[in-house]
């Protein structure tokens, strides 16, 4: 076969072969992209009950979408063949892990990980009517990005289909097999359970529960004996783990999970709990903004900057978890308990402080509070000139990690005291423009470019500055505020200088990051900065983030889930991050109905919070419920009016619905709005989708890709495109981007 050409696919090589078929690695002609060919076997052509077994296994997963199965393209019958065409994947099987010894590599972590993406995609198989019916290791495959795939659809049952299968019949391989599966009798989703738990065990301990030398010895292992327990096997397993799994292998299915969605709920819980358990074991701080007892109030800026140097300098200390910026300044000029705060936060120690400045002189005050019981662990008062802000800063630094007991390495201490400029006129203008460029309006970022330039006037080797002027530009470009072949190209160049006078700013290699991934479109050179930016600073919440992003943009929606709780634990009260979190649960699971309980849990935090309502409405339209979508952005378009994605998105679901007449008002709104200020071509292509007018559609998409507008970096995640995924007009797009190759 290798090197044949089968209909519209030249065959590549052998991937191997079971009973039911023979899989081969393929090139598709049309499409230009590498496929699995599973080939019936040339004996069973002539056999009804094979052949009807094969096609149902392409109709049985042809109706999944999820990022754990694999995908169905299509089945056809070409030459004397017959044949599924499916999404290749690239990785090894769990049982090719679990042989080679690799698996026992793994932490809890990684196996919580890989038994939640399992059972993500069963859950979806089982809300679709699908019994898979052959869940085992083997038809398991996790891929080298780290993303678990679901295969093998060939033994599955779909309600409404008519099965070859004769009564009294076995199906499935015997060591996975449920008890009622194993007697030949009726069954139902609940034998998959069983099974997962079986897989579940083998992760954990590189061993099946059930054991014997030939198949009825298996079976009566199965029917009458208890496996093992876990944790007599390996120590460290917790014991609501074990009870998950010894839930699953219960012999009777009533006494086991009714549904995989009750497993994934108790895994999320434990995992979960887990995470806060080692993130306690941490010394733990969060520096709130420092009260401005001047009599300027224009001083707020500095008094934000001195909490915010400290908080950065903190970063850099191995062993220590820092709360971000966002959510410690969220309770400035709030009188709330400190036992709350660190409740909130989920840490142990908060640092206060206070400034007072008065012509060349600074006082400050700072305190270090136990949050368990309120006292004070150290406190300081330092009346000193304006000038010897740099050192008073180090102090601080330097006494909360003598305080918390944290041995510091010498590269520790040499970025815990690190000092950017000792210009103390550029330092002031630095400040200003970060306490203007966190406020995210365009007034207030210009205003920030602006005294990032004049503090680089001050200081031309000011990196942070240059930093400072990237985050402006980069923001400019993402908020549509600027064209992106305007804003990115300055943002470039400005975190280019910035990293020729240090290399180590992870602010800086985040911004780089973020540029090759939304106007480059360099996905290699992105991740590789971005890893470079969480090897210099674990800490970075927002490098977190928006690597968390890169992800979902990819498809690898495990890492980026692992990524977004990562920056949540950095930035509990982070809306923004709670927000591309619910995207990648959007773009991943489908499951559309969580998407909405997140973003209303979010809303409860801010009920004003339009990017959340955004998410909101996209989780309504993709469940058909246009009316709830349609008032979830009008609302967001209240709270946020100069989002453009947002009137877009409004003008789609208007056209869903059937209201043709509002969404070509907001079609004609976005063309009007067009020729006064910068309008992505792709949020008028999203109208057209609506209006089902693929041609314009495309029309507009490519006058994005010449745009190189922000959006198109979604293309291939987003639901809201999946009707033009058969189009090669698209295939050829995401091409073009880098998203596919």
């Amino acid at each position: 076969m290798v090197g044949k050409v089968i209909s519209h696919y030249r065959i590549l090589e052998k991937l191997g072969e079971g009973g039911m078929g023979v899989v081969y690695k393929a090139q598709d002609t049309k499409l230009d992209r590498i496929v699995a060919l599973k080939f019936l076997p040339k004996h069973l052509l002539c056999d009804e009950e094979a052949k009807t077994r094969f096609v149902h296994e392409a109709k049985t997963a042809s109706v999944l979408n999820h990022p754990n199965i694999t995908t169905i393209y299509e089945i056809d019958e070409a030459e004397d063949e017959c044949f599924i065409s499916m999404e290749y994947v690239q990785g090894e099987s769990l049982k090719e892990l679990i042989k080679s010894k690799q698996i026992q590599k793994w932490d809890m972590a990684k196996i919580m990980d890989v038994g939640i993406q399992i059972t993500e995609g069963l859950s979806k198989a089982h809300l679709k009517g699908i019994v898979h019916r052959d869940i085992k290791s083997d038809n398991i495959m996790l891929t080298n990005e780290g993303l678990v795939k679901i295969m093998d659809f060939g033994l599955a049952k779909l309600k409404g289909l008519t099965h070859s299968t004769k009564p009294g019949t076995t199906l499935g391989t015997v060591p996975y097999m449920s008890p009622e599966q194993a007697q030949g009798k009726q069954f139902d989703h609940r034998s998959d359970i069983f099974s997962l738990g079986v897989v579940f065990y083998e992760m954990i301990t590189c061993q099946l529960p059930f054991k014997g030398n030939y198949e009825q010895a298996v079976i009566y292992a199965i029917l009458n004996e208890n496996p093992e327990p876990l944790a007599s096997l390996r120590a460290e397993v917790p014991t609501e783990l074990e009870l998950i799994v010894n839930k699953a292998l219960a012999k009777g299915p009533d006494s086991r999970y009714q549904k995989a969605g009750d497993i994934l709920i108790d895994l999320r819980k434990l995992r979960q709990q887990l995470e806060s358990i080692n993130s306690r074991k941490r010394p733990s701080i969060a520096v709130l903004p420092f009260t401005n007892l001047s009599a300027d109030k224009e001083q707020e800026f500095f008094c934000d900057g001195m909490a915010e140097e400290i908080i950065n300098a903190l970063t850099h200390v191995e062993g220590l978890r820092v709360v971000a910026r966002t959510s410690a300044f969220s309770f400035r000029g709030k009188e709330t308990d400190i036992r709350e705060i660190g409740k909130k936060l989920n840490v142990e120690t908060l640092l206060e402080g206070s400034v007072q400045k008065a012509g060349n002189r600074l006082r400050i005050t700072a305190q270090l509070a136990n949050v368990a019981d309120g006292y004070h662990l150290w406190s300081e008062k330092y009346d000193r000139d304006t000038e010897d802000v740099f050192a008073i800063q180090d102090e601080i630094s330097l006494a909360i990690v003598d305080k918390l007991k944290i041995q510091l390495l010498g590269k520790e201490k040499a970025k815990l005291v690190t000092r950017y400029t000792d210009n103390l006129e550029a330092y002031n203008l630095y400040l200003k423009g970060r306490y203007f460029w966190s406020k995210r309006t365009e007034q207030d970022i210009k205003r920030a470019i602006q005294y990032f330039e004049q503090a680089i006037e001050r200081d031309p080797d000011y990196a942070l500055a240059y930093a400072g002027m990237a985050d402006c530009h980069v923001v400019l470009a993402e908020y549509s505020l600027l064209p992106p072949k305007e804003a990115f190209p300055r943002a470039k160049a400005a975190v280019i200088k910035a990293l020729e006078i240090d290399e180590t700013l992870a602010e800086a290699h985040t911004s780089l990051a973020f540029i090759k991934t939304f106007s480059d479109w360099d996905w290699m050179g992105a991740e590789r900065e971005f890893k470079q930016a969480i090897e210099l600073n674990p800490s970075y919440a927002n490098a977190r983030q928006w690597y968390g992003e890169y992800l979902t943009m990819k498809g690898q929606y495990a890492e980026a889930t692992a990524e977004f709780e990562r920056a949540q634990e950095l930035d509990p009260l982070s809306l923004i991050i709670g927000v591309a979190s619910a995207v990648n649960l959007f773009c991943g699971t489908r499951q559309y109905d969580q998407v909405i309980e997140k973003c209303q849990k979010l809303l409860e935090m801010d009920p004003n919070f339009g990017g959340v309502l955004n998410v909101l409405g996209m989780a309504y339209r993709e469940k058909a419920m246009y009316e709830e979508a349609i008032q979830a952005f009008q609302k967001a378009r209240t709270f946020d009016e100069g989002n453009t994605w947002v009137r877009a998105e409004l003008g789609h679901a208007y056209a869903l619905s059937g209201n043709i007449s509002q969404a070509q008002k907001v079609l004609e709104e976005l063309k009007r709005l067009s020729k006064r200020r910068y309008v992505p071509p792709d949020n008028i292509a999203l109208v057209y989708l609506g209006l089902g007018k693929k041609d314009l559609t495309f029309e507009y998409l490519e006058k994005a890709y010449q745009d190189r507008s922000v959006g198109l970096s979604w293309l291939k995640a987003d639901p809201v495109f999946d009707s033009l995924r058969s189009d090669p007009r698209f295939m050829a797009l995401l091409k073009r981007i880098g998203l596919e190759k």
